[in-house]
């Protein structure tokens, strides 16, 4: 994963099936299409995990049963702290010797169903483990292994989004990967500006922009108008040296034409 270009630094976000699918061999099959096209464009597949805190399986999992190959400079897998101290080292450790070497340590999201990581088992006192001391855990006792990145959100108060990102940094983290942002955002211009490391742009590629309304904090009304396409076109302009994480891309519709959009921009 090369940050010298963008084009090198497209992410393209994916989903394993979820634990719970009705058509388990079916999602496994779509899984698998869209791994392939991916790596087959040149981009960065960005493996979720229990997003929504919906139980799904690994891709440390999914990726060896379908046989898929692991390219590790196209592939960043993501890891929150709902495990247990000894699924999350069975994820790490799979992921090595898969070859995996980038992560994204991140919060996450809970659920009745989903454990929550003890901070006493990975060496913090404390009530709760939060990225920094997942971050902190995996760079202490996988050191030299992975290259993890971690989350910035710019709807949040900043002197305490940015007084934890340098916790963050000083944790270990290697790049920076925003929640979604529309049009342009002095927020992320201030994060380029004072932090030194190389940032992901998220652009939310659904042309449902209601479904941002918990990130962002405030209401979005369902019928506001959005062009997904020209978002990314007007982040690619206002954050030239940043790469692109594109959620929720439409594989069929908007994989096909990354390419000239991006190069039109």
């Amino acid at each position: 994963m090369s940050y010298d270009n963008q084009y090198t630094t497209l992410h393209v976000e994916l989903l394993t099936p979820k634990q719970n699918s009705k058509d388990l061999d079916g999602d496994l099959e779509k899984f698998a299409t869209k791994y392939t096209k991916i790596m087959d464009a040149g981009y960065i597949a960005s493996i979720t995990d229990n997003p929504m805190g919906l139980l799904s399986f690994q891709a440390t999992e999914i990726i060896p049963e379908l046989e898929l190959p692991v390219k590790p400079e196209q592939l960043l897998v993501h890891l929150n702290t709902f495990h247990t101290k000894e699924g999350l080292d069975e994820i790490l450790n799979t992921a090595i010797e898969m070859g995996i070497k980038y992560l994204l340590p991140i919060s996450g999201d809970g659920s009745e169903r989903l454990p929550k990581l003890d901070p006493a088992s990975i060496g913090f006192d404390g009530e709760a483990v939060t990225s920094v001391e997942l971050l902190d855990y995996i760079t202490r006792q996988y050191a030299d292994t992975f290259v993890c990145g971690v989350a910035y959100n710019p709807y949040e108060p900043q002197d305490h989004e940015m007084e934890k990102m340098q916790r963050k940094v000083e944790a270990g983290a290697r790049f920076i990967i925003t929640q979604p942002v529309i049009g342009d955002d002095e927020r992320v211009k201030t994060l380029l500006s004072t932090i030194d490391l190389p940032v992901i742009i998220d652009a939310w590629m659904s042309k449902k922009l209601h479904l941002l309304s918990e990130c962002v904090g405030y209401e979005i009304p369902e019928d506001t108008p959005y062009d997904p396409i020209q978002n990314l076109r007007e982040l690619q302009t206002n954050f030239p040296d940043s790469g692109l994480y594109l959620a929720l891309l439409g594989m069929k519709t908007q994989l096909p034409i990354l390419g000239e959009v991006l190069k039109s921009a």
